[in-house]
């Protein structure tokens, strides 16, 4: 395993849309890892193949439940509505509003091929509509309502905020 670059924004990478998978190689294979160990030391909750450079349909998200491994990942239902600040380690130091669906059903494949089905709520469901928009090549900031902040700056209110 190794750790990937992440593509920041301004890449054309992250602007294009991804291939299906038609069969799990090797090399797919260790790129699912590799996306994990990249995930996990960039601190994020979700990275999509072409954050990494590889126009594949392969996301992987821990909310901290444990590693979600999707494979040409469909969502097919969605329901209610959240809003709440969204970040991406493709844009790293940034955050904005973002409304999602509160719920959502994916189904796709798993790492070994075999269709799975999840089902997130909140959280889970954010992070799947936004490295599930990362394989359509879309950027979570043309989602934002308003400003884009700084991370820093929001930290530092919330801080104050606690005094």
């Amino acid at each position: 395993m190794a750790l990937r670059q992440i593509r920041v924004y301004g890449d054309d990478i992250l602007t294009k849309q991804c291939r299906e998978v038609k069969e799990m190689t090797p090399r797919l294979k260790e790129l699912v890892q590799d996306m994990l160990e990249t995930m996990y030391d960039a601190e994020g909750v979700g990275l999509a193949a072409p954050q990494v450079g590889v126009l594949r349909q392969i996301v992987v998200v821990d909310v901290g439940d444990g590693p979600i491994i999707l494979v040409n990942p469909r969502i097919t239902e969605q329901d209610g509505e959240q809003e709440g600040m969204e970040g991406c380690l493709s844009v790293p130091g940034k955050l904005g509003k973002v409304t999602r669906p509160n719920h959502v059903v994916v189904e796709a494949l798993d790492e070994d091929m075999n269709p799975v089905r999840v089902e997130g709520e909140e959280l889970l469901a954010r992070a799947l509509c936004h490295e599930l928009d990362h394989l359509e090549g879309v950027v979570y900031t043309s989602k934002v309502e308003g400003e884009l902040y700084d991370s820093e700056d929001l930290e530092e209110d919330e801080e104050e905020s606690e005094d």
